[in-house]
């Protein structure tokens, strides 16, 4: 099937990866390499990341639970330590991409695990001042946040109801992530999922996959 529309996460894709400021707060606190990956990895379902990011607790419960799982594994560390963390630097070439598949007609939704937080990705003070959710968001077409639909990614029912939102298959859509276990699902449905490791692979892939040049 052809393809008639361009699924994107945000965080990690269109910003830098939050991953890169948690081995930052990582190493300023002399804590073990990947280790807020090792929390987030544990009981994905119902740790604290998936309880915020459901909005099934709020900032002041998951920082008492993301302590609690920490110091079960050996290092305490706060959530609200972690928090501020999450947003990252615009990249110019991804929101220009995207401005492209619109131009070309495909239609662009925008799938995002987020937090009811003043910490969601783009929220922080620098990123208000340069507008980075202000420049990206109102592009799309449509736009699922985990902390509104009550749903996460990789829970395959969150690919679905993009897709009919945008009222198109699995199978008419590409599909963008920084995360493996993200992709899966969504090529388990039928899209063309694309893990985002840089700019320049990802925009290669992705000019493959819907024919167009990018910058």
């Amino acid at each position: 099937m052809a393809v008639e529309a361009v699924i994107w996460d945000f965080g990690g894709v269109f910003t830098s990866s939050p991953f890169e400021a948690f081995n930052r707060l990582e190493a300023e606190r002399g804590l073990p390499v990947d280790l807020i990956r090792r929390v987030n990895a544990t009981d994905p379902d119902t740790n604290a990341w998936a309880l915020f990011e459901r909005n099934e607790i709020d900032a002041a419960g998951f920082d008492a639970l993301f302590l609690a799982e920490s110091t079960a594994l050996g290092h305490p560390l706060r959530g609200a330590d972690v928090l501020p963390r999450l947003a990252g630097e615009l990249r110019p070439r991804m929101v220009e991409a995207l401005k492209a598949c619109k131009a070309a007609g495909f239609k662009v939704g925008c799938i995002t695990n987020n937090v009811v937080s003043e910490h969601s990705p783009g929220q922080d003070g620098a990123q208000k001042a340069a507008g980075a959710m202000g420049q990206v968001m109102p592009l799309f077409d449509a736009i699922i946040e985990s902390s509104k639909a009550g749903v996460r990614k990789p829970d395959p029912r969150i690919y679905l109801m993009m897709c009919d939102l945008l009222g198109v298959q699995p199978d008419a859509c590409i599909y963008l992530d920084d995360l493996g276990i993200n992709c899966k699902p969504a090529a388990g449905l039928g899209m063309k999922a694309i893990k985002v490791l840089n700019v320049d692979q990802t925009l290669d892939e992705l000019s493959v996959a819907t024919g167009l040049a990018f910058a």
